[in-house]
């Protein structure tokens, strides 16, 4: 029996791929049980530019009465269309600076957000998967505009690189229980050996799919992940060690290239303990 109600953060830039965000929040959030918040920053410096103060604050006013309706009325037809809950904030900041403190006061279980090509993420300012894997402890869902997760629709989930800590997760259980079977795992070595194109494991639950690490070798993978239909991919958060980085060659590349790379959404574990 589910006793934990899962804080799920909903980052978003109200870009383009809002909706996509929202929709795969609220399908996360009925999977495992989870309760939405929708939090929003604008940099001031994107709206005043008038040379008075008395203008640049009727330029602020009339900006947060607009964006205020444009995600209260979002938010309202996502709830009564999902049937659940999301409550809103918004506020005018420094971007990092506004998320890092929203952090530290609501301590929230999963971040969603969503990215969009060429940029790895279409919130605003750089690294920002870097800043949030620093400052959040928990699970980051980064969506992909494709690939979204759908209301009522069955998981076709897939891991990278696994090393036995993907499933570790509290809701893992739930993941598992929306999942088509079997589970798709997709590994790269360094040995080639190794490789192979796909091999059933001994549980007979698993397909997995080996390769041989080299430049193109995520684009190789993104390829197959396609080709399986897979629409949220688990990833172990990396240790901060050599030795991580040596079993774990995919994730010793830059996060931002593999979130670009791959094709789909992204479930990021939380850290390691």
């Amino acid at each position: 029996m589910r006793t934990k109600k899962y804080k799920l953060l909903v980052l978003s830039d109200l870009k383009d791929s809002m909706l996509t965000t929202l929709e795969s929040a609220v399908s996360l959030a009925k999977m495992i049980g989870g309760e939405l918040v929708f939090f929003h920053v604008k940099n001031p410096s994107e709206l005043v530019n008038q040379e008075s103060q008395l203008s640049a604050i009727r330029s602020m006013n009339h900006e947060h009465t607009k964006t205020d309706n444009k995600i209260r009325n979002i938010i309202k037809s996502f709830s009564e269309d999902h049937n659940i809950k999301i409550t809103y904030s918004f506020v005018f900041g420094n971007v990092r600076n506004e998320i890092g403190e929203y952090l530290k006061k609501h301590r929230p279980d999963i971040i969603v957000l969503g990215k969009k090509k060429p940029k790895p993420l279409s919130l605003i300012g750089d690294n920002i998967a870097h800043f949030l894997l620093k400052e959040h402890d928990g699970e980051i869902l980064i969506v992909d505009e494709k690939k979204a997760l759908v209301s009522n629709m069955n998981l076709s989930l897939g891991v990278l690189n696994d090393r036995g800590n993907t499933f570790n997760m509290s809701f893992a259980d739930d993941l598992l229980a929306h999942n088509q079977k079997p589970l798709k795992s997709f590994k790269i070595a360094k040995n080639s050996n190794k490789v192979s194109s796909a091999n059933n494991s001994s549980d007979k639950k698993v397909i997995e799919f080996v390769f041989e690490q080299g430049a193109n070798s995520i684009k190789t993978v993104s390829n197959y992940i396609s080709k399986n239909n897979i629409n949220l991919l688990c990833m172990d958060r990396m240790k901060n060690d050599s030795n991580t980085i040596e079993e774990n060659p995919t994730l010793s590349s830059d996060i931002k290239e593999i979130i670009s790379d791959l094709n789909v959404s992204l479930l990021i574990t939380g850290k390691p303990n």
